[in-house]
């Protein structure tokens, strides 16, 4: 099947999204609760929780509480547009190409046989939630993700962005290696077209491996407000040249060295907007990004390790009331070690020690094999466990962790198919243990281009969501920092005073019970009384 020649590509070098058509809600709430018009969905919800207090004899009080809240979602989703930090890299060159290949339903042969374009590893366009019971036949009923609330379709984003490396799409779909030469074909023509803007690079923050990628840089080694100026100036022009109604920007570039926290100079928002004027050497690329994205109250998410969102920037977000989320993909062997430390703890077993280790071959292993860098993966890697530990006082008494170690080789020959190799050892009944290890290969980037689509989606999708409790007068947005993505990212940041949740379960309730909430609905109690009454 052969694409059309210029279908998806605008003048300004972007990926024009397909006319995708809106369909019609798949359902509708039939309460009092629940409002629909042209515009907008409202709804109320009574939000249950239970307040503990501990009495004078020790003993906990728990308090059944309720409190109401109003909800309201702008159905309209209008154009987005969607700009990579690093397009020109595995991920970004593997994601552009998949919503190319899945807007054209795209086939191509490999050894297996056909196959056909996708979206699998997306939990947005991919998974189901259950909507509730038939009320006949006591069926559950599941429907997409997608069809809770009206969300962007992933074949209608245009997608542009910034690289410090020249080469054209094609090219770095090439480079990446990542994807069937049958496929590449297919889309090579629209790839070859598309090139990205030059990007800010300061030496310091990644490897000095990179270097020899790096030929499409703004000029100086060092935080510059023109910088953001220039960083503000292409969003603004992206989105003026393909009439956009927002944008949202991802960082899928290098892993950064961490920052150092310097007081004076990126602890306060005031303090790091000076020290981006002044050219201070403690201020990455990243966070460049997120500064001229916050002031242009663009989303920004990064997906990477490294500290992007150092105090400063963390402040001026709220301050901005500007959309932000990280940090670091959550795709392959940290999910599932997310999954199943949640499994393990959750049965009373208690796990003592875990060590991962890793090798790959892609550019991204190549980056990582610098100390510094591999650093910032480390640390993401290594807290994955902690609020599932935290919550266990049988297991473990305070302050005590399992030993976890983590470790990341760069090995060429294989490519952008990561080996992962997990140990877990824990204590099981009257002194017992077990031991339970896996070997994990996955393709590094068709497991975190989808979580990409994800963030996006749902990001976006959270800029029209506004609510109130019951006694305030009027809507609000939720907090700048958008937690509520964590399910699709490692080291999650929540806002200040929040606790971090890593548990996958967890993170995947908050995601559809909110979505719940908005369209009046309770979250599903999974007890199944319906049939266990009658």
């Amino acid at each position: 099947m052969a694409p059309h020649a210029n279908s998806d590509v605008a003048a300004s070098g972007a990926v024009n999204g397909s006319a995708h058509a809106a369909r019609a809600p798949l359902f509708t709430v039939n309460s009092p609760n629940v409002e629909y018009t042209d515009n907008e969905i409202k709804s109320t919800y009574a939000y249950h929780t239970t307040d503990i207090t501990r009495a004078a004899d020790g003993k906990l009080v728990a308090t059944p509480k309720a409190a109401n809240y109003q909800f309201k979602v702008d159905r309209k989703v209008g154009k987005v547009g969607l700009m990579m930090v690093g397009w020109g890299g595995n991920n970004g060159s593997t994601v552009t190409a998949g919503i190319i290949g899945n807007r054209q339903n795209l086939t191509w042969e490999t050894k297996e046989g056909p196959r056909a374009a996708n979206y699998y590893g997306s939990l947005v366009m991919s998974s189901t939630i259950k909507l509730g019971t038939d009320s006949k036949t006591g069926d559950e009923i599941n429907i997409p993700f997608n069809d809770m609330l009206p969300m962007v379709h992933p074949n209608d984003l245009v997608i542009g962005g910034w690289d410090i490396s020249s080469m054209n799409l094609a090219d770095s779909m090439d480079r990446a290696q990542v994807l069937e030469p049958t496929l590449k074909q297919l889309v090579r023509k629209q790839m070859a077209e598309l090139k990205p803007l030059p990007s800010v690079y300061y030496p310091d923050f990644i490897a000095a491996n990179q270097e020899d990628r790096a030929d499409n840089v703004l000029e100086g080694s060092k935080a510059t407000w023109a910088h953001v100026e220039k960083i503000q100036a292409d969003i603004r022009n992206f989105k003026a040249e393909n009439g956009l109604d927002k944008v949202i920007v991802m960082w899928t570039a290098n892993t950064e060295r961490y920052a150092d926290i310097v007081p004076g100079v990126n602890d306060t928002a005031d303090n790091l907007l000076n020290s981006i004027k002044t050219g201070h050497a403690e201020v990455s690329p990243s966070t460049i990004f997120a500064v001229a994205c916050i002031l242009d109250k663009t989303p920004f998410i990064n997906g990477s390790p490294q500290n992007t969102f150092v105090p400063g920037a963390l402040d001026l977000a709220e301050k901005h009331n500007a959309f932000i989320g990280g940090d670091d993909f959550k795709s392959g062997q940290t999910k599932m070690k997310s999954a199943l430390v949640d499994f393990l703890i959750n049965a009373g077993i208690k796990l003592t020690s875990i060590a991962s280790y890793n090798h790959l071959g892609n550019n991204d292993g190549k980056n990582l094999s610098s100390q510094k860098q591999f650093r910032s993966k480390e640390i993401s890697k290594s807290n994955v466990v902690d609020d599932m530990v935290a919550a266990n006082h049988i297991l473990y008494e305070k302050d005590e962790h399992p030993d976890h170690c983590v470790v990341i080789k760069y090995m060429p020959g294989v490519g952008d198919n990561k080996r992962a190799l997990d140990e877990y050892y824990a204590e099981i009944f009257m002194g017992g243990h077990q031991t339970i290890s896996l070997f994990n290969i996955c393709e590094d980037s068709l497991l975190a281009s989808p979580l990409i689509i994800d963030l996006v989606v749902l990001a976006e999708m959270m800029t029209r969501i506004s609510w109130k409790a019951d006694d305030d007068a009027e809507y609000k947005g939720f907090h700048s920092v958008l937690s509520v993505l964590s399910y699709m990212l490692k080291a999650p940041l929540t806002p200040p005073g929040t606790p971090v949740v890593n548990s996958l379960a967890k993170q995947r309730s908050a995601l559809t019970n909110i979505f719940r909430a908005c369209v009046g609905l309770q979250p599903e109690s999974d007890m199944t009384l319906e049939h266990k009454l009658f």
